[in-house]
């Protein structure tokens, strides 16, 4: 079930690629920085039809450090899919297939990675698109309204904020946007709301 983003809520077939360059603080699938099994792009197409699913979520760790990832999105798209891509925003994303819905992450300074956001990266969201903010306290929080205003991020596609799990009570957070009236959209992992932290993710 895809907890996120606008896809929410949909049957979605996960392809979770191996390794990722950050370490942010909050992560919640350190699982997947080692292990996993080489695939070709084949299989891969093989496996993701006998779920049956419409739409499929390629994530990771970070899906682009793997260097054959575009070419899988493309594939993805080609065999009919609705596709998106989790990414965290500190790998160029031009190459993406324009078919692919980028839900691209700014790093707030909570998760110890912020200096690693490529801004670059701005300029090729659009209307499909999601930019979303992992939002730890309230110091993530004026870090992520200031960027809003600086980028015009509104105006490029949708601006998802998202309480860390656990650490920022979603009440609290859901409260600031209010009394700002920021045009963005809150968000929790409906996954972990159903399943807890150890199901769905």
């Amino acid at each position: 079930m895809q907890g996120e983003a606008d896809a929410v809520g949909w049957p979605t077939v996960f392809v979770r690629l191996t390794g990722c360059p950050l370490r942010c603080v909050w992560c919640d699938t350190e699982y997947a920085f080692h292990g996993g099994e080489w695939q070709t792009i084949r299989e891969i197409l093989v496996a993701v039809e006998g779920y049956g699913a419409r739409h499929v979520c390629v994530t990771g760790g970070e899906p682009l450090a793997q260097k054959r990832c575009s070419a899988l999105l493309a594939r993805l798209c080609d065999a009919g899919y609705n596709v998106s891509l989790e990414t965290s925003g500190a790998i160029d994303i031009a190459a993406v297939d324009a078919r692919v819905r980028k839900v691209v992450d700014l790093k707030a300074p909570g998760s110890g990675e912020a200096a690693r956001n490529l801004w670059s990266n701005l300029e090729h969201v659009g209307a499909r698109d999601q930019i979303k903010i992992v939002i730890a306290d309230r110091a993530d929080y004026e870090w992520a309204r200031a960027r809003l205003i600086e980028h015009a991020l509104p105006a490029r596609c949708q601006v998802l904020f998202s309480p860390v799990y656990t650490q920022l009570p979603p009440r609290e957070l859901a409260e600031w946007i209010l009394a700002d009236n920021l045009p963005v959209r809150f968000q929790m992992q409906l996954h972990k709301v159903l399943w807890g932290e150890e199901k769905g993710r």
